[in-house]
């Protein structure tokens, strides 16, 4: 599975939910799949969907998934020591590792080498961490959700994307309307 199959399987999971979603390829195959109010779509600052999904987490009560990549993920490691030292219960962190720069060309990450995310996020302190097939994403999220509990999941997928429109949502509407849904 590539991860705009990953992101299918996710839907019926995520949309009634506050996410926060990956810079670029990512956003705009969520945004292609299932446009909602409720979705955050990064069109800039590679590395920080994890970041803002948490201090969203951190200020109110609802629960916020923040879909990254291991690309991005590496760009901003010390969010994993963040989350793991101040944990909020309504936030999960969905890394979609395709072992790629997805958004960039598929060049390669070291996610796809020697390091492993999930390893990397129990050094941190993470407690929750599961890495799953891309095929029991869903699953995984679905029971991250029940259980009320910060976690941190990595879905292991193949490299590659689809093509989809650009997002041209103005970034501020995307702000407005998702605001909206946060104080709802």
């Amino acid at each position: 599975m590539i991860r705009n199959e990953v992101l299918k399987t996710l839907i019926p999971v995520i949309s009634n939910h506050l996410v926060v979603c990956n810079i670029g390829a990512p956003s705009q195959e969520l945004h292609a799949l299932d446009d909602q109010p409720s979705n955050f779509y990064m069109l800039g600052t590679m590395g920080l969907a994890s970041s803002i999904g948490f201090g969203l987490a951190l200020v109110q009560d609802k629960p916020v998934i923040a879909i990254d990549g291991d690309g991005s993920v590496l760009t901003n490691l010390a969010t994993l020591a963040t989350i793991a030292n101040n944990p909020r219960d309504n936030y999960i962190l969905l890394i979609v590792d395709n072992g790629s720069y997805g958004s960039t060309g598929d060049q390669p990450t070291y996610a796809g080498a020697k390091t492993s995310l999930a390893a990397v996020a129990r050094a941190c302190g993470c407690e929750n961490v599961a890495e799953v097939d891309a095929a029991d994403t869903a699953v995984a999220v679905k029971a991250a959700l029940a259980a009320r509990k910060m976690s941190v999941i990595i879905s292991k997928c193949e490299s590659g994307n689809v093509q989809v429109p650009v997002i041209k949502t103005n970034p501020i509407t995307i702000r407005e309307r998702f605001m909206a849904s946060v104080s709802a």
